[in-house]
């Protein structure tokens, strides 16, 4: 899909705040509310804009651990996996997972209230998950930049 100036223009507005009402974004971005909306309705329609999410402060929860597992498989086990991923997705604390290319076959984020808590987790949960070859872990101290939007 192609996009001009304009949509680039509205896609700022939405990715600044996408709690802002239509009216709002397209008066920001210098055109009428039906254009606004005409041009949304299009970029949703041809996959540009994924559905709108929600973004949940952790810490404001009580969470105040996040630990990033970096796992290495046996790659011995042809299901390998595709049974560590199962596994995973039923651990309620694992906030995200990925895959890479490369050492590392498998990142999680886990949360917890405490240091306690994530030693719990990790031993009851993370430890018992099929085909560890290698976990790597590092705490997340603080987030300096967190946005997946390009400049546009």
């Amino acid at each position: 899909m192609q996009i001009d100036d304009t949509d680039r223009r509205i896609l700022r507005h939405l990715l600044a705040d996408a709690a802002l009402p239509n009216a709002q974004i397209a008066e920001r971005a210098g055109v009428t509310a039906a254009t606004c909306w005409r041009r949304l309705e299009r970029m949703q329609a041809a996959g540009l804009i994924a559905a709108p999410a929600a973004v949940i402060n952790w810490r404001a929860l009580g969470y105040e651990v996040e630990v990033s597992l970096r796992f290495s498989l046996d790659k011995t086990e042809p299901r390998a996996f595709d049974e560590f991923l199962a596994a995973a997705r039923d651990v309620p604390e694992v906030i995200g997972i990925e895959t890479f290319l490369g050492r590392v076959d498998v990142r999680l984020n886990v949360i917890a209230r405490d240091m306690a808590q994530y030693q719990e987790i990790y031993r009851s949960r993370i430890l018992t998950l099929p085909h560890i070859a290698d976990i790597e872990a590092l705490m997340l101290i603080a987030t300096i930049k967190n946005e997946s939007a390009l400049p546009l």
